[in-house]
C-alpha cells in the first residue's frame, strides 16, 4: 500500500512536469519556425537585400511639416509616414491621406505635446484622461520627469487615448499602414509596452521596434523573438538620430545610408520646410528643412542608395506579410 502510494505520488508530480516540458517545447518550436527564415525572404526578396524604410515622423503637426512630407512620398524618397491625430494638422493630412490611398500613412499614437507655445490636448475629453493633460488642458511636454506622463498618468490612460486616436483616423478614412510612439511614450516601460503591443494585435499591424542589440541591452533580448511568435511583423533594425554624424542633415544620414546591413530597416526623419510657421514652433526648423531636402532630390542621396544596393519599400509590404496577404511592392 505504502509503494502504491509512492508511486502515485510520483505520477501527481510527473503529469504537470511532463505538460510543462510538452508546453515548452511547443513555444520553443513555434519561436523557432518564426524567426527562421528572414524578414527579406519573405518579403520575396534575397536574404542578402538591403531593404529601408525611410518614414517621416510627425505627420499632421502642421502645414509646414504636411506639405514636405507630402512631397517626399510624391517625389522623393520618403516611403512612408505616420500622423499625429490629436496635433492641429491632422485634417490636413487625413485629406491628403484619403487621396492618396497608394501612400503609406501609419498612426503616431500622441501622448506629449512638446513645445513651448505649439500645443495641443487629446482626442478624449480631458476628464476621461486627467493625468495625461496639465494645468492648461494641454498634453503633456514630457514622458519623464517631475511633470511628466510616467509621473502622473497610467498605462491605462494612455492605452484609452491610443484607442481614440486609433479610431479618429479610421473614421476620417485613413488605412494605417502601421504603428509608433511619439516620444517613445508608449515604448520607454513595460506596461505601457504590453499595451502598445495590444494595440497591435488589435489593429492587426506593425509596430515600430528597436533593434535586437538594443534590447539586449536593456535586458529583453527575448521580446522581438516572443513578439514574431505573436504574428506581428517588424524591421530587423531601427536607426533614428541620436547623435549627429556630420555637420548637416545631408552629412549625418548619408553617413549611415553607407553602413546599412542586408535586411529590413527602418530609419526616421522630421521633414519641414523652413518657414516662419516652423520657426515659431521649433529651434531645429534648419535641421528639419535639410532632412526634407535630403531625402526629396538629393542627387547624392540617390548615388548612395544605388552604390549600396537599397531597395527602398514602405510598411505596407510588411503590413500585408502580417495579414497573410501577398506582400506588395
Amino acid at each position: 500500500m505504502q509503494l502504491r502510494t509512492k508511486r502515485i505520488m510520483a505520477l501527481v508530480f510527473l503529469v504537470p512536469l511532463a505538460l510543462f516540458l510538452l508546453a515548452a517545447a511547443v513555444v520553443a518550436a513555434l519561436v523557432w519556425r518564426a524567426n527562421a527564415t528572414p524578414l527579406t525572404v519573405r518579403l520575396g526578396f534575397p536574404a542578402t537585400t538591403k531593404l529601408l524604410i525611410v518614414n517621416a515622423d510627425d505627420g499632421g503637426l502642421c502645414h509646414s511639416a504636411n506639405a514636405a512630407i507630402f512631397q517626399g512620398l510624391e517625389t522623393g524618397m520618403i516611403t512612408s509616414t505616420t500622423i499625429m491625430v490629436p496635433a492641429p494638422g491632422f485634417a490636413e493630412a487625413a485629406e491628403y491621406a484619403r487621396a492618396h490611398p497608394q501612400a503609406d500613412f501609419g498612426v503616431h499614437l500622441t501622448h506629449t505635446a512638446e513645445w513651448k507655445s505649439y500645443r495641443w490636448g487629446p482626442v478624449l475629453p480631458k476628464d476621461q484622461v486627467p493625468g495625461l493633460v496639465d494645468p492648461d488642458g494641454m498634453l503633456r511636454h514630457e514622458v519623464f520627469g517631475e511633470n511628466g506622463v510616467y509621473r502622473h498618468s497610467s498605462p491605462a490612460e494612455a492605452y484609452r487615448e491610443a484607442v481614440a486616436q486609433m479610431r479618429t483616423a479610421l473614421d476620417d478614412g485613413l488605412d494605417p499602414t502601421h504603428i509608433d510612439s511619439h516620444m517613445g511614450t508608449m515604448q520607454y516601460d513595460g506596461k505601457y509596452y504590453l499595451r502598445y503591443v495590444r494595440l497591435a494585435l488589435k489593429y492587426d499591424l506593425p509596430l515600430r521596434m528597436p533593434s535586437q542589440d538594443l534590447c539586449k541591452k536593456y535586458g529583453f533580448g527575448w521580446m522581438r523573438p516572443a513578439l514574431r511568435t505573436l504574428g506581428l511583423v517588424f524591421p530587423d533594425y531601427l536607426i533614428f538620430q541620436e547623435e549627429h554624424r556630420g555637420a548637416t542633415a545631408q552629412q549625418h544620414w548619408h553617413a549611415i545610408l553607407k553602413e546599412l546591413k542586408p535586411g529590413v530597416t527602418e530609419l526616421f526623419i522630421h521633414p519641414a520646410l523652413a518657414t516662419p510657421e516652423m520657426q515659431g514652433i521649433t529651434s531645429t526648423r534648419l535641421w528639419r528643412h535639410g532632412e526634407f531636402q535630403t531625402f526629396l532630390d538629393d542627387p547624392d542621396t540617390r548615388r548612395i542608395l544605388q552604390e549600396q544596393g537599397v531597395v527602398l519599400i514602405g510598411y505596407r509590404p510588411l503590413r500585408d506579410l502580417q495579414r497573410g496577404q501577398t506582400p506588395g511592392r
